[in-house]
């Protein structure tokens, strides 16, 4: 327990620094803000290409590990959706952002550092491929049938403007652009590499500062049965879904799927608020973050053990 305390400890110490840094005044929201889109605009990109690039592209790209934690995140997507929208008859757009939360992990900011420090280098790898996951496939499948909820212009209007966001992410790009370098064997100079290096090691403490800011001025109340149905999506039903497809379709390296497997554990994205403003779902979002976050203390806790 103690060994699991020892990586999760700091993790989470890193979190309430930043949150009350924010609370307390010494860095405003707006600050802070600026610290989450360097994250995003430099670090993990960065982050991305050196773990694609380490080693050859064969080593990197596990087909198995696509197809299993990809489908492990459509099942839990399927049932948080399903259930929000028959069960406790949400609208379209609500039941599509359950679907995302409970499908979608906070990847580059709390999934990464925590497996980097219980796993090692296997992280940068779950985590360029949890990436193209959830960039490729479960962000534009949610965003799309919530647009579908919203506007009466149709799919292919809704698919329009989520291609057009996603062509534009950073991430993305970085993960294109570094898989275009390792399927044409170039690297860059090592000048340049030492550059990378530097933005990539920035990205755990500074990507954990953040969301311990974000979360200073969010509110949980009066959202009882939308956070729990959310948070347990999220932190139980998301990492033993994709456990499960990990035993059905196994992956060569085992590491790798406990990497997996703790990546699907974290709780979900630090913009889900933001996302789900569009569609008059901020309270509701910013209430599962904020509760997600502070259990995944304790479930993050528990998959580590259990992948030993």
């Amino acid at each position: 327990m103690l060994a699991i305390l020892g990586i999760t400890a700091p993790i989470f110490i890193l979190i309430a620094i930043g949150f009350f840094a924010c609370r307390s005044g010494l860095i405003s929201r707006d600050q802070a803000a600026g610290m989450g889109r360097f994250v995003i605009t430099f670090a993990l990109p960065a982050l991305v290409i050196r773990a694609l690039l380490e080693r050859p592209l064969a080593e990197v790209f596990d087909w198995y590990y696509v197809l299993a934690y990809g489908l492990g995140s459509l099942l839990v997507f399927g049932l948080g959706y399903a259930f929000a929208r028959l069960v406790r008859k949400d609208s379209l757009s609500g039941s599509a952002m359950v679907g995302l939360g409970v499908s979608v992990s906070n990847s580059g900011f709390i999934a990464y550092p925590i497996v980097a420090m219980a796993l090692g280098s296997p992280a940068g790898v779950a985590l360029a491929l949890g990436m193209i996951i959830e960039n490729v496939l479960m962000i534009p499948l949610a965003l799309t049938l919530a647009e579908l909820g919203r506007q009466s212009g149709g799919v292919g209007k809704a698919l329009r403007g989520t291609a057009r966001s996603l062509i534009r992410h950073p991430v993305l790009v970085a993960i294109t652009a570094a898989l275009l370098m390792a399927i044409l064997e170039l690297h860059p100079p090592p000048v340049a590499m030492r550059v990378i290096d530097m933005l990539a090691t920035a990205a755990a403490p500074v990507a954990l500062f953040v969301i311990g800011a974000s979360l200073s001025g969010m509110k949980p109340g009066g959202l009882v049965m939308d956070v729990s149905q959310v948070a347990v999506g999220k932190l139980i039903l998301h990492p033993l879904m994709v456990l499960l497809c990990f035993t059905l379709l196994p992956v060569s390296n085992p590491v790798l799927a406990s990497a997996g497997v703790l990546m699907a554990a974290a709780p979900m994205m630090s913009i889900y608020p933001i996302l789900g403003a569009r569609y008059g779902l901020e309270g509701r979002c910013a209430a599962g973050l904020v509760v997600a976050t502070v259990l995944s203390f304790l479930s993050v806790s528990v998959f580590i053990w259990a992948v030993g």
